[in-house]
């Protein structure tokens, strides 16, 4: 696994997986996924349905020819009968929410504490819009 998306799996661990633990939502053991900057959190709906959340991560770092672009992620919401839509398009565009710039949003950081943020951010996101519409309880 690369040494960033090894920490970026640390530190979301860190901020979000008290939060998703509780909702019942944990992260999907796939070392190879994890490895290209992907996490999925799972978990059963009670109608059976597998409801998903998941992180997906791009590492940038300075070359010789590029240098000073943030690292980024988005965060996707599926559910295994083919719902699926990105969180910010969820919160921007379907319940009207403009707490996010744009609903094609990529949370960008360039340090510890701005990745803490930023996933600070897209959990409470998550937990607050994506979660409940994922089970069905909360629509636009």
């Amino acid at each position: 696994m690369s040494d960033a998306n090894d920490s970026f799996r640390e530190l979301l661990l860190t901020v979000v997986s008290q939060a998703f633990s509780a909702a019942g939502y944990e992260l999907i053991d796939q070392p190879m996924k994890w490895a290209n900057g992907q996490f999925r959190f799972s978990k059963t709906l009670p109608d059976g349905k597998t409801a998903t959340i998941e992180f997906q991560h791009l590492t940038y770092s300075d070359t010789e020819w590029a240098s000073g672009n943030p690292s980024r992620f988005k965060v996707a919401l599926m559910r295994s009968d083919g719902l699926k839509r990105d969180l910010s398009a969820l919160v921007v565009t379907d319940f009207g929410v403009g707490i996010l710039p744009s609903a094609a949003h990529w949370w960008m950081y360039r340090d510890i504490a701005s990745l803490g943020h930023a996933l600070g951010e897209a959990g409470s996101l998550a937990v607050a819009y994506g979660m409940p519409w994922l089970s069905g309880e909360l629509s636009p």
